[in-house]
């Protein structure tokens, strides 16, 4: 199947809505941003890199060209003599094509 078949493959636009949960601004993203025109997301856990394409193309109107997927596994933090432990964490890069910008501080350019 052709890649171009895969990214116009409908998805349910409520569940697209909900596979980013937030952006992640780290030094570390940051950087990233500047070097590969790349935005990084946090993404539920369960969400596919296809889905993560059709959602990021749905809310910000831009062109993916392409996704790659880290998953983090949560520390085990103490607190006193209580030991609890820091979710997972599913990162999504989102390289966009030349020309493409996304601008998530929501200033107006």
């Amino acid at each position: 199947m052709s890649r171009m078949n895969l990214t116009n493959r409908q998805f349910d636009e409520g569940r697209l809505m909900q596979v980013l949960i937030a952006p992640i601004v780290s030094e570390k993203a940051t950087m990233v941003a500047e070097k590969s025109n790349a935005v990084t997301f946090k993404v539920l856990q369960d969400a596919t890199k296809h889905e993560i394409m059709a959602a990021v193309q749905l809310m910000f109107k831009v062109e993916v060209k392409g996704v790659s997927v880290v998953n983090t596994k949560g520390k085990t933090k103490r607190f006193g003599k209580s030991i609890g432990r820091r979710d997972n964490v599913r990162k999504a890069y989102v390289t966009l094509k030349p020309g493409q910008e996304l601008n998530l501080t929501g200033e107006a350019a």
